[in-house]
């Protein structure tokens, strides 16, 4: 008959099993929000690791499971897109820092009187030249990424610097008492391009602190020398002195119009953005090292390194 159980059973037997109730939680969840976590899952996992590569490794030899870094820096294969952006920064960053150094007075610097602070020492002669080029220099280098993204190892971080940095400089262009903080905060690219020139010139990856004594040893040490030196009192040290400036800057304004929220609150915050950026890649660093010159000398044979020269 129509309608009846094919199976020759009641409805009511035990073929016919009552669905499990469901939480208020479940019955009011929304499908729209279960698809959007299978979305950032997917995303998540076909996201390619180029975008996810700890900024360390960039720079550094890292055996990435005992978080450790190793003798010497990454070997680098022949890359067109990221060999041409790399020899782009080498050169465009040259008239960069000649413009800075173009805009102090070094023998006023040297000889700072008592009451006198390297302010005193900036002459901001070449700073409209000096400006304009670098934020040309940070749009252009924005477009680069982000039409060709393979060139570095971290687009996003890159768009991001470039953006923040772009936003910053406009504070001393537009605040002439502030320029000579640019001039101190851009000499940070002399870090910059010894960290460019360091991948740029030993490809081989050879540590160079062990490899022989020749021309090209020579200059891999010199780079070495001259980017850990930077790094240490630009990034560490000078970027620090910065914020102190700026935060009593921000203070004295406080205590004067009496408003926490003040136009110099801006310079502080970006300021102390790029500090925590600088310390932490410093505390990763030399953690990472720590944790290599502990392993017994037997165990570190395994990542030494051929001279090759």
């Amino acid at each position: 008959m129509p309608g009846t159980n094919s199976g020759g059973g009641s409805p009511t037997s035990g073929s016919m099993k009552t669905p499990p109730r469901r939480s208020r939680k479940e019955i009011l969840r929304s499908p729209f929000r279960e698809s959007l976590k299978r979305l950032r899952k997917r995303r998540s996992r076909s996201a390619p690791p180029i975008l996810r590569t700890p900024l360390i490794e960039h720079h550094f030899r890292v055996d990435s499971e005992r978080k450790i870094v190793l003798p010497g820096v990454p070997k680098h294969e022949d890359d067109w897109a990221r060999d041409s952006h790399d020899f782009f920064n080498l050169v465009v960053l040259i008239p960069i820092l000649a413009l800075n150094v173009m805009n102090w007075n070094f023998d006023k610097m040297m000889n700072l009187k008592k009451k006198q602070t390297i302010a005193d020492a900036w002459t901001g002669d070449w700073f409209e030249l000096f400006f304009f080029v670098t934020l040309a220099y940070l749009l252009f280098d924005l477009a680069w990424v982000v039409l060709i993204p393979k060139c570095v190892k971290s687009p996003i971080t890159i768009i991001q610097h470039h953006v923040v940095t772009s936003l910053y400089i406009l504070i001393p262009y537009y605040r002439p008492e502030l320029r000579w903080c640019m001039g101190v905060c851009m000499s940070v690219e002399i870090n910059t391009w010894f960290l460019i020139a360091r991948r740029v010139f030993n490809k081989q990856g050879f540590p160079p602190w062990i490899i022989d004594l020749s021309f090209v040893s020579i200059r891999i040490k010199l780079i070495s020398v001259f980017f850990y030196i930077t790094w240490i009192s630009i990034r560490c040290i000078l970027y620090p002195m910065m914020l102190v400036y700026l935060v009593d800057r921000w203070w004295k304004k406080y205590l004067k119009a009496g408003s926490f929220f003040n136009i110099e609150l801006i310079a502080p915050v970006m300021q102390s953005a790029f500090c925590v950026l600088n310390f932490k890649w410093t505390y990763d660093l030399i953690m990472s090292k720590i944790r290599y010159y502990k392993r017994k000398a037997g165990q570190r044979k395994e990542y030494e390194i051929s001279k090759g020269l």
